[in-house]
């Protein structure tokens, strides 16, 4: 098994910083994990906005949203509206082809502003992309989940975000998240500090996100925003990696997809021609991309860089 250790590049996102591990030179995606982004823990000061993510759009993927803390208001294209709050999943999905694509708008909601009366005026949330596989044809869609499967014992708490998982004891769950390959999406909350063991199978690229506080692993200590990728994974395997009370991770794997994954702004394709025709088919008002009930403005694609590698 090959490991490797990705540091995070800092951006902007809808007025808020994040830490953005994938993509990452040279690296190619978990699975069908393409795109990774760690907003927070934040608090916002009183008066501030939090995160206001305009209408943009997207093709060929799926958007996974996982809320630590804090909410958020999902407007799309095809009609939804949804509050995503503590412990619960978002799932949009482009649909596959020239034909599909969706767009959105993302932003913070507090007890003044549509949220619940307990909103934390404040961000932790990981969004990732997730490549569709283009030789299936897949309509847009959007799926929210409230409930998870969950567990703990003496050393943390686990939440299935998505996909089947074994423990290293025998114990199995099944989340009821929507996929088109196979992923693996595990959210780990140390109650002390511990060791905690963590099962891999063969077949599956693997990472491990730190999202609050970092981890130790094979003697290495890693920090917060980090990310280890394991590759190469021949056989069944525990890993064991130590952590302090209130430490977060989240372990994300999948199988490798059987095609190119190309990401420009919020396109992903397999090739540039789609991604070209994605850029001149929103900034030109194409109804694939529908319509938005949101205040939020429109944000233009701009146009692929010179050189730009297909």
């Amino acid at each position: 098994m090959k490991t490797t250790t990705l540091d995070p590049r800092l951006a902007d996102v809808g007025g808020i910083p994040i830490a953005r591990l994938l993509p990452n030179k040279g690296k190619e995606p978990i699975g069908a994990w393409c795109f990774m982004d760690h907003a927070g823990p934040a608090e916002f000061d009183e008066g501030e906005e939090g995160m206001q993510v305009g209408r943009h759009p997207h093709i060929n993927l799926q958007t996974f949203s996982w809320m630590i803390d804090g909410e958020v208001l999902h407007k799309d294209s095809i009609g939804n509206e949804q509050v995503i709050t503590k412990n619960q999943v978002n799932v949009m999905t482009a649909g596959t082809g020239n034909d599909q694509g969706i767009s959105h708008t993302e932003q913070s909601v507090f007890p003044n502003t549509g949220g619940s009366k307990d909103a934390w005026h404040g961000m932790n949330m990981v969004q990732l992309w997730i490549a569709l596989p283009l030789d299936q044809k897949i309509e847009r869609n959007f799926h929210h989940y409230p409930e998870l499967p969950s567990w703990n014992d003496d050393k943390a708490e686990y939440v299935l975000t998505t996909g089947d998982y074994t423990t290293p004891e025998g114990r199995s769950y099944k989340a009821p998240t929507i996929q088109y390959s196979k992923l693996i999406g595990l959210d780990v909350h140390f109650l002390k500090d511990a060791e905690v063991a963590l099962s891999l199978e063969p077949g599956m690229d693997y990472g491990i996100l730190m999202v609050v506080d970092g981890i130790e692993y094979q003697g290495e200590k890693f920090e917060q925003n980090q990310l280890i990728r394991f590759d190469d994974i021949t056989q069944k395997t525990t890993i064991t990696v130590k952590g302090k009370q209130g430490t977060r991770i989240m372990l994300l794997g999948g199988e490798p997809l059987n095609q190119k994954v190309l990401l420009w702004w919020n396109f992903v394709s397999d090739n540039k021609e789609d991604i070209e025709q994605a850029i001149t088919d929103w900034n030109n008002h194409h109804p694939r991309f529908g319509n938005v009930d949101s205040e939020l403005r429109r944000l233009e694609a701009p146009a692929l860089p010179e050189g730009f590698k297909s």
